[in-house]
């Protein structure tokens, strides 16, 4: 019998899973974070390997996701310096680069940036040739201070030939240790957009290598040989090597992980999905067994992208939340106690009342609690708690599409704070191991691979190119490792771009297939 590992880094627990060959999850544990968090994975695979008595030999695949990325690009830490090359000259030079980012945001990312000569047009027509000379300059100005370069041109995803010519320019001034992003392989047409998640990516370098590494190191500590993959926004799988290029793809894996494992582990295909975690609550929506995604693009850390991003409400209520008094009332939050609450948390002995004190006092968690929690009051308690799921029943609402009662899956070791019935839901579902949906929905192992694409319709059909780009994109899983009989089509975007000549659009085709585990 062979096993795969799943481990998902959340801002208070750090979840593990062990599933089978089947699927079949055979054992889960939670294990607060660390700081450092490679300790937090560190520990939570030395638990569920402890607990669950698993052959760590017969783990052959180990998965992880996690909230690094995302995290560094809110609170401005840990990101690299980001040396910018927009290609735009003459034609795109009245918005200069960082127009509309927050100022404390481009302070920890801006190293420096020029607009050089060329770009295209929307027809992939040339505006203007490339200078190298102007490459050169600025190469010879940032050389003593870059690691990564971002490269944006216009209209690079009709023709991104001088994205990467300038590319091998700045290789040879640079050397190939300079990690280098194109935009042509993050986002779409729109420019600015493109431009600013190109520059994310590249300020992510540093921090996609510590992803890595960290959790390889942590496997290999623990003698554990296995291959290893990284969680998606998108709810699939990806390689190491495509992770340290792209840590951008892992923003928002976090709740897209719970939800897909709300799946697996209620056989529930179309429903709302309520993770409720340690210090924020995330409401998704299950379409066909995978997150619903956005319909507009992604704004993170207060900067507009263009990828697209899982559908998802975060509401800050968690089992950490604090508890303010405010005379004869109280507030709910929003700041929570993160992975110390088992040292502030009144249930363990510490002497900040959190949303799990109130709920422990009515007897929905720890019940062994009951003499911390003597200051406590039933009736108070049972007011924080209504409030709570007030807040929460109007979020389900906005997230829903149709009217009517729908299901709802609770996962997340917070899950205790819901009320069994809830208006506006038809049935609620707490599956087996829902406290930890997380880790499996990362142990779940389905590979992507994705075609986005400009095409012109002119010399072949619109059926023929949709086979074309569909076959590319089975491929580009199998490359990824899925299983070649299992890859499928699961996604077909065609968008009509009535500014492009000859019958144009953006073709984007997702695929996904299932990992061998021999």
């Amino acid at each position: 019998m062979n096993y795969r590992l799943g481990v998902d880094v959340g801002g208070t627990n750090t979840d593990a899973a062990i599933l089978d060959e089947n699927l079949k999850v055979i054992y889960t544990v939670k294990s607060a974070t660390t700081l450092d968090v490679e300790g937090g994975i560190f520990n939570a695979i030395s638990k569920v390997l402890k607990e669950s008595h698993v052959d760590k030999g017969a783990i052959t695949h180990a998965m992880l996701g996690t909230t690094k990325s995302t995290n560094a690009i809110v609170e401005r830490k840990d990101l690299d310096k980001v040396a910018y090359i927009r290609i735009a000259k003459p034609a795109s030079v009245g918005v200069p680069p960082y127009m509309e980012w927050p100022a404390d945001l481009k302070a920890a990312v801006n190293l420096d940036n020029v607009i050089v000569s060329g770009g295209y047009e929307f027809d992939g027509r040339l505006i203007a040739d490339l200078d190298r000379s102007e490459v050169d300059a600025f190469c010879a100005k940032i050389k003593d201070d870059v690691k990564t370069v971002a490269i944006a041109g216009t209209f690079a995803p009709v023709n991104d030939s001088q994205e990467t010519q300038v590319a091998e320019w700045v290789r040879e001034d640079l050397g190939n240790d300079v990690a280098i992003t194109l935009s042509s392989q993050i986002g779409g047409v729109g420019m600015l957009e493109r431009e600013n998640a190109s520059i994310l990516n590249a300020a992510l370098t540093t921090i996609g290598e510590s992803i890595v590494s960290g959790f390889d190191n942590a496997l290999q500590s623990l003698g554990i040989s296995a291959n290893t993959y990284f969680s998606q926004n998108d709810g699939t799988l990806r390689g190491g090597s495509f992770t340290q290029k792209y840590p951008i793809f892992t923003i928002g894996c976090g709740p897209t992980n719970s939800i897909r494992g709300a799946y697996h582990l209620s056989g529930v295909k179309d429903a709302l999905v309520l993770d409720v975690g340690g210090t924020t609550s995330d409401i998704g929506v299950l379409v066909n067994s995978f997150p619903r995604q956005s319909a507009i693009s992604a704004t993170v850390g207060g900067v507009e992208t263009n990828f697209r991003m899982p559908d998802i409400m975060s509401i800050g209520i968690g089992g950490g939340t604090i508890i303010h008094h405010e005379g004869d009332g109280f507030t709910v939050g929003p700041d929570s106690v993160g992975y110390e609450i088992v040292d502030k948390a009144k249930v363990f002995g510490g002497d900040v009342e959190t949303a799990t004190d109130d709920a422990a006092k009515l007897g929905r968690s720890f019940p062994d609690s009951q003499a911390q929690l003597a200051d406590i009051d039933e009736a108070w308690a049972q007011k924080v708690i209504s409030q709570i799921n007030a807040t929460i029943i109007e979020s389900l609402d906005q997230m829903k599409t149709k009217k009517g009662d729908v299901p709802l899956i609770l996962t997340g070791g917070g899950s205790f704070l819901i009320d069994a019935d809830i208006k506006g839901i038809s049935q609620v579902y707490l599956p087996d191991h829902y406290d930890a949906a997380n880790a499996v929905g990362a142990a779940l192992g389905q590979v992507s691979g994705e075609v986005n694409r400009i095409y012109s319709f002119e010399q072949k059909s619109k059926e023929e190119v949709l086979e074309d780009a569909k076959a590319e994109a089975v491929g580009n899983a199998v490359e990824a490792g899925a299983i070649a009989q299992s890859a499928e089509v699961i996604d077909i975007d065609v968008t009509p771009l009535a500014y492009l000549p000859g019958n144009s659009a953006q073709v984007k085709v997702k695929a996904v297939g299932s990992l061998n585990l021999v």
